[in-house]
């Protein structure tokens, strides 16, 4: 007897990791807000229902978003648990870096990513990824194909946002090396129901602690400096060990989604050669192109939050503790948001509402570099070639395509993606 879509687990099915927009959809027609029967917990698939629970930081807290399967560390108790959620804070798993952090603790830990985040700083950083990625790109045509996501984009944003952290060049490639080898996937669907969480990118910690250390006690005119050396907006200089954790949270989180959205935007070039043709004669096209993937296959499946108090999302009462899934993937394609969902239209009204970076105070603070890096190399991409197409001996042939996505809950990426070049 086949399962119903509230029935299956989100967190461990395979077949959800393979389609997860037939999963959505199946669950959207029981409901845009919806308490599931195979976990204790609401998934929120409505696009509407999505932006009032991002909005909403008075009745949900961010505490649970690295790891929603972690059970509460303290007894619920009563309708309103903000005052237990924030004496427990620190038994909350990873709940010490900005994606996880609620009201003033948020916006402290977000004022010292924005000195990485200046005009000045994205421009020098751009000429970098037009230089790096001019390498990187040559050095694939000329072999005429490529395994994209290890050869290509993993190298590049790792590069990328080593840069524009002012990660000293002896060190850059070794961070490469340390990637390159496997990093731990966060959200593993395997690993799902496991109180234990992988801390990802932790051989980073004592790069960073030096970094800092160095720096205070020894300033240069330099972006570690700068970061180093940030305040919060009281004045306080931060604790070391937040200016490491949040650095290192911004590369992994940076490195990753940048490197699936590139993939994942490769895998509609090179399966529509009337678009890949479009966009190579006009470059204009490729920001508008951008935003449709984003809409379509955003690198972030799905986002998650802890109920604080009693409350209502739509019409469906949530109680106290509740952990909700908000499905941004499904919210992306709500039919009552977006005309024929499902569908790629390259110049898609009011495109950049969707919700592949967020909304409200948690909105991504890279989203302007993830555009920028994806939108440079493709660029260079289309200038060193006259054709890209997919491997046939590697995904099958048209109609019959095979690919295989990373086994986790939070991203949407491709494993690997094999491509062919023409050169011009």
């Amino acid at each position: 007897m086949m399962k119903q879509a509230d029935e299956i687990d989100y967190f461990t099915d395979y077949e959800v990791l393979k389609d997860p927009y037939k999963y959505f959809d199946d669950l959207r027609a029981l409901g845009p807000v919806l308490q599931l029967k195979s976990r204790d917990m609401v998934m929120v698939t409505g696009f509407k229902e999505s932006v009032d629970v991002l909005l909403n930081t008075e009745d949900f807290s961010s505490v649970n978003c690295v790891v929603p399967t972690q059970p509460l560390p303290f007894e619920l108790v009563g309708d309103d648990i903000s005052t237990q959620i924030e004496k427990h804070w620190d038994e909350f798993i990873r709940s010490d870096i900005l994606v996880s952090a609620d009201g003033q603790r948020h916006k402290a830990f977000r004022s010292l990513m924005t000195v990485l985040f200046t005009p000045s700083r994205l421009k020098s950083n751009e000429a970098y990824m037009n230089e790096l990625a001019d390498k990187l790109v040559r050095e694939v045509v000329t072999k005429g194909s490529c395994e994209l996501v290890r050869d290509v984009a993993v190298p590049y944003v790792t590069l990328v946002i080593a840069d524009l952290l002012g990660i000293p060049d002896e060190d850059r490639e070794t961070f490469r090396r340390e990637i390159d080898s496997g990093p731990p996937i966060v959200g593993a669907i395997e690993d799902s129901r496991s109180k234990r969480q992988i801390e990802p990118f932790a051989f980073m910690v004592p790069y960073f602690q030096r970094y800092i250390e160095d720096r205070r006690a020894n300033p240069q005119d330099d972006v570690l400096t700068e970061f180093a050396t940030a305040r919060y907006p009281d004045g306080s200089l931060p604790d070391p060990i937040d200016v490491i954790k949040n650095a290192t949270f911004l590369f992994g989180a940076g490195q990753d989604t940048s490197a699936k959205l590139l993939g994942n935007s490769m895998r509609y070039i090179v399966q529509d050669p009337d678009l890949q043709k479009r966009l190579r004669e006009d470059r204009k096209l490729i920001p508008a192109f951008l935003e449709e993937v984003l809409r379509l296959e955003g690198s972030t499946k799905a986002t998650f939050r802890l109920a604080k108090r009693k409350t209502k999302i739509g019409d469906v009462e949530i109680p106290a503790g509740k952990t909700i899934i908000v499905a941004l993937a499904a919210a992306n394609r709500d039919p009552m948001r977006w005309e024929n969902p499902s569908e790629f239209q390259l110049k898609r009204e009011k495109i950049k509402e969707h919700l592949a970076f967020g909304r409200g105070a948690h909105t991504c603070i890279g989203n302007p570099l993830a555009r920028t890096e994806i939108r440079v190399i493709l660029n260079h991409l289309f200038d060193q070639t006259s054709d890209i197409t997919l491997s046939e001996k590697h995904h099958g042939p048209a109609g019959h395509r095979d690919f295989s996505y990373e086994p986790t809950y939070i991203i949407r990426g491709l494993e690997n993606l094999n491509i062919e070049f023409t050169p011009k």
